[in-house]
């Protein structure tokens, strides 16, 4: 399992116009391909005079599922430069559809190309781009006498705090990745003399956004 992966928080909209054509890009996340189909026929009857509606969608830690059309343009001048964007920009679980409305001039290979890849990274930019990383929650309960030490523990490694209670005892419930869960297993037993109750949960996946911290079950 990877530990960190790029993929869309709120979907985006753009549009580009190259010599009279209009090129507009949706961008939505996905969590299958049905969802991905579901996307594509949505922009399509929204679009449904449209001259092409081209799309391509990645998914998979490591895009293990790519799929591109190029809806009529010529081979290779739609679909595949929307999916190069998606993979070249490390961009997950995504599907984009650019529509085209002619607009009386052929653009030729190159444009068509040029087109299509700019309309996608716009509508990329239009979104909101997050990185989802593998953690595990971890719920600590101590002693009050204990608990300076694990404040200071869990600060100095940038472990997320979810939650805190006092009572009889202190409780505390934090996100850490999965690539620190050994290191703080150690740190936290270690500086507290094995005082410490540990007790790990359920792997997932969190983001940092605007502040505040988002938790996805995958």
């Amino acid at each position: 399992m990877i530990d960190e992966y790029r993929t869309v928080l709120e979907n985006g909209e753009a549009e580009i116009v190259e010599k009279k054509s209009r090129f507009l890009s949706a961008v939505s996340h996905i969590d299958n391909e049905e969802e991905a189909l579901e996307f594509i026929e949505q922009i399509r009857k929204k679009h449904y005079n449209a001259t092409h509606n081209c799309y391509a969608y990645v998914l998979g830690e490591r895009f293990e599922l790519q799929r591109f059309s190029d809806d009529g343009e010529p081979g290779g001048t739609a679909g595949k430069p929307i999916l190069d964007v998606l993979t070249g920009e490390g961009i997950h679980d995504t599907v984009i559809v650019v529509t085209r409305y002619f607009g009386g001039t052929l653009l030729g290979t190159g444009g068509l190309v040029r087109a299509y890849s700019g309309a996608a990274k716009e509508g990329l930019l239009a979104s909101t781009i997050i990185t989802r990383k593998y953690g595990v929650k971890l719920k600590i309960q101590t002693e009050y006498t204990g608990l300076g030490k694990i404040q200071y523990i869990l600060g100095q490694n940038g472990i997320h705090i979810l939650d805190t209670q006092y009572t009889e005892h202190v409780n505390i419930e934090c996100l850490v990745p999965g690539a620190q869960k050994g290191q703080m297993e150690k740190e936290l037993t270690e500086g507290t003399s094995g005082q410490a109750d540990l007790e790990w949960g359920e792997p997932c996946f969190f983001a940092e956004h605007q502040g505040e911290i988002l938790i996805f079950d995958k």
